[in-house]
C-alpha cells in the first residue's frame, strides 16, 4: 500500500502504537506518522505508507487544528491534566470577558518555552526523561504562528472554556493553556485535546483503527479507499509530463531538461514540481536547478 490513511488516533493510544498496529493490520513495515500526538489526545493522525512516507516530513510541517479545553485555577508538571498539580490559585473575579480578551491577545507569531514532558533532545536526552528523573533545564524560546484562535464555550462556574485553534508546526497547546493562565493572573492546563485537522486531512474523514482492522480482514480489496495518493496532497506544486522519448531517465532519476517535459508553466530556480511518467503515473518530485531539473525524491 502506497498512500497516506488519515486515522483517528483514539485516547490511550501512543502516536508510535498506531503505527505498530498499522504495520500488523497491513502486514507493511514501511510506515511512519506524521507528527506526535500525545497519549491522552485524540484525533487526526495521518499515517504514511509505503514510498508515501517520504512526504512524512512535509505534512508535519503542515498547519493542524485543535479543540481544546482549558482547565483554569489549575497549574500541573506537564501542563496537561494528566500531570502532577504543583499550584492552585483562585479563577474568582475572571469573566467571560477576560478570557476572550486574553485569548485573543495569543493570536499571529508568539513566542513559547517547550515544556520538560516533551519528546525535544538536549544532550542526547528527551526532555520527558530529564523530567521524569526530576530534572529541569534552560529550554530557548520559539516562535511559533496561531492563525486563529476562538473561545467556543465558556463554564465560568467550573472554571473552564473550550477553544478552537489553527496553528503552525510545533505549537503546543498544552503550552498555550499554561500561558493564558499567567496571562490572567492565575494559573491553567489543558484538560482535553482533540485535533481536527492536519493540512487537507479532517477528523471527519478519519478512520479508526479497529475500521482498518475489520476491512483488511474481510474486504482487503476496498482498503485502497483509505488511501490518499502522494500527489493529492501536494496539489499547490507545478505539475510536468515526461515525454515518452525521455520516459528512461526519469525512471532512472536523471536530470531533466525542460525540452524533456510536457508543462504548462516554467518553474523558477529552486522550485519543486511534480512529474509524471509518459502513462501519467506520478513518479517524483523535482527542484529547479539552473536549466535543468534535478530530483528530490521518488516514488
Amino acid at each position: 500500500m502506497d498512500g497516506i490513511i488519515n486515522i483517528y488516533k483514539e485516547p490511550g493510544f501512543t502516536s508510535h502504537d498506531v503505527v505498530a498496529k498499522l504495520r500488523g493490520i497491513l502486514h507493511q513495515k514501511k510506515i511512519g506518522h506524521t507528527g506526535t500526538l500525545d497519549p491522552a489526545a485524540s484525533g487526526v493522525l495521518p499515517v504514511c505508507c509505503g514510498s508515501a512516507t517520504k512526504v512524512c516530513g512535509l505534512l508535519t510541517g503542515q498547519d493542524k487544528s485543535y479543540h481544546a479545553i482549558c482547565r483554569l485555577g489549575i497549574e500541573t508538571d506537564t501542563q496537561d491534566m494528566e500531570g502532577r498539580i504543583i499550584r492552585e490559585c483562585s479563577t474568582e473575579g475572571i469573566t467571560e470577558e477576560d478570557i476572550i480578551n486574553c485569548v485573543k491577545q495569543f493570536e499571529g507569531e508568539i513566542m513559547q518555552i517547550p515544556p520538560m514532558y516533551s519528546a525535544l533532545k538536549a544532550g542526547g536526552k528527551r526532555l520527558y526523561e530529564l523530567a521524569r528523573e526530576g530534572k529541569t533545564i534552560e529550554r530557548p524560546k520559539r516562535q511559533v504562528t496561531i492563525y486563529s484562535i476562538k473561545v467556543t464555550c465558556m463554564d465560568i462556574k467550573n472554571s473552564r472554556f473550550s477553544m478552537d485553534i489553527t496553528c503552525s508546526k510545533g505549537t503546543y497547546i498544552r503550552t498555550l493553556c499554561h500561558d493564558i493562565g499567567i496571562k490572567l493572573n492565575s494559573a491553567a492546563a489543558m484538560e482535553k485535546l482533540v485535533r481536527t485537522r492536519v493540512s487537507m486531512f479532517k477528523i471527519e474523514d478519519a478512520v479508526t483503527l479497529k475500521e482498518v482492522q475489520e476491512v483488511a480482514k474481510c474486504q482487503p480489496e476496498k482498503l485502497k479507499d483509505y488511501f490518499t495518493p502522494v500527489d493529492a496532497i501536494l496539489a499547490g506544486y507545478k505539475k510536468a509530463q515526461v515525454k515518452s522519448s525521455f520516459a528512461k531517465k526519469l525512471a532512472n532519476g536523471n536530470k531533466l531538461s525542460t525540452a524533456m517535459l510536457d508543462m504548462e508553466e516554467e518553474a523558477a530556480a529552486g522550485e519543486n514540481i511534480l512529474v509524471y511518467n509518459e502513462n501519467g503515473a506520478f513518479k517524483a518530485i523535482y527542484t529547479k536547478e539552473g536549466k535543468e531539473y534535478k530530483v528530490n525524491k521518488m516514488f
